[in-house]
């Protein structure tokens, strides 16, 4: 599914006139607002129900458009932009004083990204300006990966919603900090550290808790409860007995990047099932499964 080229040119319109537009990435559905607006940016964060410390990343056509909202462009922010743009990496760097503060929750780093999505891509050139975008669903919630998810969770908070058919990567950008000595990985994703090693050659700082309260975080998505459908939610280990009432075990592909791209779509049709809990069993440890369990383990329903 792909809307018409007419259709996107009304959307990139909407963005410059200050509106709300959902948009389909390769990861999932954005909220999207010109990111140089403030006032349309305050809207993302009435829409979602989003706290002004949870900071926004802003996704743009090309690397160069990057480069112009970044205070400094290191030569390891361009060994990862080429290697993995556009692709679902999102590189925290230092700000340019055009990035509004309330983009980035006040912090002095910007999070930008060059999404995979023909669409979305189109819509950048179209527009003519970054774009702010969160995922397109309500605080905390599920994150969506079609259209419909979208229309269920926002209704009539969203100007327009571009259809793209589901989203094929199905979990958040992996998002990184350059801001530091060394880089490290604040939210992991589908691309593993190994292969963000390998394209800087360089060893990366362990990432600590990335959990965070009430103080403003460096990325988006570290909040302990996140990513979670409305029904009580549990990842079982093996052996363990599920809870009592009526449930469903989902039953997930076992390739990493196939379940990674089934998971929240999975959970949203569950969630209007009218079940007791939901469940998955405990995916397996190694590191094309650490953003899959992180977002597992902000979803789960503590006991």
């Amino acid at each position: 599914m792909k809307p018409a080229e007419d259709e996107i040119r009304r959307a990139a319109q909407l963005i410059r006139s200050g509106k709300l537009v959902a948009f389909p990435t390769e990861t999932v559905y954005g909220l999207g607002a010109n990111a140089l607006d403030r006032n349309a940016v305050q809207r993302i964060y009435e829409a979602k129900g989003r706290p002004a410390s949870s900071p926004l990343i802003v996704h743009v056509a090309e690397i160069a458009m990057a480069e112009a909202l970044a205070a400094e462009w290191t030569a390891v922010a361009q060994q990862l932009a080429a290697r993995f743009w556009p692709g679902p990496l999102t590189l925290v760097v230092p700000k340019h004083s055009s990035v509004p503060d309330i983009v980035t929750a006040g912090l002095s780093a910007v999070g930008l990204r060059v999404p995979a999505h023909p669409i979305a891509l189109r819509l950048m050139q179209l527009a003519k300006v970054p774009v702010a975008a969160p995922s397109a669903n309500r605080f905390m919630q599920l994150s969506p990966t079609t259209a419909e998810h979208v229309r269920a969770g926002l209704g009539d908070r969203v100007d327009m919603i571009l259809d793209g058919g589901p989203a094929q990567v199905g979990i958040e950008s992996t998002v990184v900090s350059l801001t530091g000595e060394r880089p490290v990985v604040l939210r992991p994703g589908i691309i593993e550290l190994e292969e963000l090693e390998a394209a800087t050659q360089t060893a990366w700082r362990d990432a600590e808790s990335n959990i965070v309260t009430e103080a403003a975080a460096e990325s988006p998505g570290l909040h302990p409860r996140h990513y979670a459908p409305r029904t009580p939610f549990y990842v079982l280990s093996i052996g363990s007995a599920p809870p009592e009432g009526r449930g469903c075990i989902l039953a997930l592909p076992e390739n990493p990047s196939a379940y990674a791209a089934r998971l929240y779509a999975a959970l949203h049709e569950a969630d209007k099932q009218g079940w007791d809990w939901i469940a998955v069993e405990e995916p397996p440890q190694g590191a094309a499964w650490t953003g899959i369990r992180d977002r597992l383990r902000r979803a789960t329903t503590k006991l």
